[in-house]
């Protein structure tokens, strides 16, 4: 979908490549591991990251026929350069047990309803509140970071069956979240 790549991320890709076959996986699953895993450096993410080809195959075509994105905050958003990204958290307040970011969320639903594509990379609270509120996503990118909720909000996101790519462990953040909703924009047509 990308006009033109640069040299130097031609090159981290050959390099990636070099260091661990991927060829074996799906296509979209494929491309949604190399990203991240070009966006942090860390190859761990190959054996970290859960993902589902039908999913992502439905989340993709979502995209392409326009879906809105969310994110739950602007770093997330900053990072998905090729679409408009509804980010409500500098609107949001915290109240009645409310995060910020899990406000956020209630008001980017009100505005965009169900069908959206959530990308979440730094609040739990956010990813904890999208699952609560049922919000019918295409598909939720679900990779906050931190040691408190992280890794249990996106074991409640894979055992509520909504479409997602997630992650086992801690380890997350915005410029995962961002690489792995980018990865399907980029990806060619896998059919």
């Amino acid at each position: 979908m990308r006009a033109s790549v640069h040299p130097i991320e031609q090159e981290s890709f050959a390099i990636l490549r070099s260091r661990v076959d991927l060829s074996h996986l799906a296509p979209l699953t494929r491309a949604v591991v190399e990203r991240v895993v070009h966006s942090s450096a860390d190859l761990s993410y190959v054996d970290d990251l859960v993902t589902d080809e039908e999913a992502l195959r439905r989340g993709r075509a979502a995209l392409l026929a326009g879906a809105a994105v969310v994110a739950d905050v602007q770093m997330v958003a900053a990072g998905i350069t090729t679409r408009e990204v509804v980010c409500r958290v500098r609107q949001a307040t915290a109240a009645g047990g409310l995060t910020r970011s899990a406000a956020a969320v209630r008001m980017a639903y009100d505005e965009v309803g169900p069908g959206a594509v959530w990308v979440v990379g730094c609040a739990p609270t956010a990813l904890f509140e999208l699952i609560e509120l049922g919000v019918g996503p295409a598909l939720v990118v679900g990779l906050p970071v931190g040691f408190v909720g992280a890794a249990e909000s996106k074991l409640a996101l894979r055992e509520s069956g909504l479409p997602a790519v997630s992650n086992v462990s801690e380890k997350g953040g915005s410029a995962v979240a961002a690489a792995a909703l980018n990865a399907l924009l980029y990806a060619e047509d896998p059919s």
